[in-house]
This record gives C-alpha cells, sequence and structure tokens, in this order.
C-alpha cells in the first residue's frame, strides 16, 4: 500500500513541476497567441491554473497519507529517545598477534631480493647430474 502511495505521490510531483514550468511567470499561461474559445492564451492560462491547483492538491493528500501510514507501524518514541536507551554494546577490537613487530621498519634480513646488476655476469644455477 505505502509503495502505491509512493509512487503515485513521484508521479504528482513530476506532473506538478511539468505544469508549474509550462506557466508564464506574468501568469500568461503558455503564451498562445491569436484565436478565441479555449485554446486562448486566457484559456490556457486557466487551465494550468487549475491543473496546478488539482495537482497540489492531490500531492498535499499523498504526503499526509504517507505520513500516516509511515507512522501507523512506529513504536510511538522519539528517536532521540530510542538512541539514548538502546546504547550498542562496545565492540572489542580484535588483537593483533606481533603488533610491534608488524610496525617496526624491515631489518636486513627483511629485504627482497634485488635483481643483478646489468654490468655483471649472470650465473647459471647449478643443475643435478
Amino acid at each position: 500500500m505505502e509503495n502505491v502511495v509512493l509512487t503515485v505521490h513521484l508521479i504528482l510531483a513530476l506532473l506538478l513541476i511539468g505544469v508549474v514550468l509550462l506557466q508564464r511567470s506574468e501568469g500568461g499561461g503558455l503564451g498562445i497567441g491569436g484565436g478565441g474559445g479555449t485554446v486562448s492564451a486566457r484559456g490556457a492560462a486557466t487551465a494550468l491554473t487549475r491543473l496546478t491547483w488539482i495537482l497540489a492538491s492531490a500531492f498535499i493528500v499523498t504526503s499526509i497519507t504517507l505520513t500516516i501510514l509511515a507512522t501507523r507501524g512506529g513504536e510511538g518514541g522519539s528517536v532521540v529517545d530510542r538512541v539514548a536507551t538502546e546504547a550498542p554494546a562496545a565492540e572489542e577490537a580484535p588483537a593483533t598477534p606481533g603488533l610491534g613487530g608488524n610496525l617496526l621498519p624491515p631489518t636486513a634480513g627483511d629485504a627482497p631480493a634485488t635483481p643483478p646488476r646489468a654490468d655483471e655476469p649472470a650465473t647459471a644455477p647449478a643443475s643435478n647430474p
């Protein structure tokens, strides 16, 4: 139910944005010139104004409905009260073996093997007969 109302609410929001952007800031509506009847500039402005009021009213109704649906499932308390009473248990840090050895710089025996220099002749590994 809540997902349906939320979807309708989002569609109404997009439609409301579109209708407001179509209106002219000085109240001229779409600015359609010439001709009389319902498609005149005045008729378009009136129709857009009416549509804006309808969409805005529906948006407010869905907002209130979403608020009611969200509070119906709640426990009825403040989030701040819940955080203050339900303090999380202190997490224990995992023990690290050899902590001092991991943080010290490497010794000479820990140095990586370096490749032979280019001016030295390469030695072939001894083969077993």
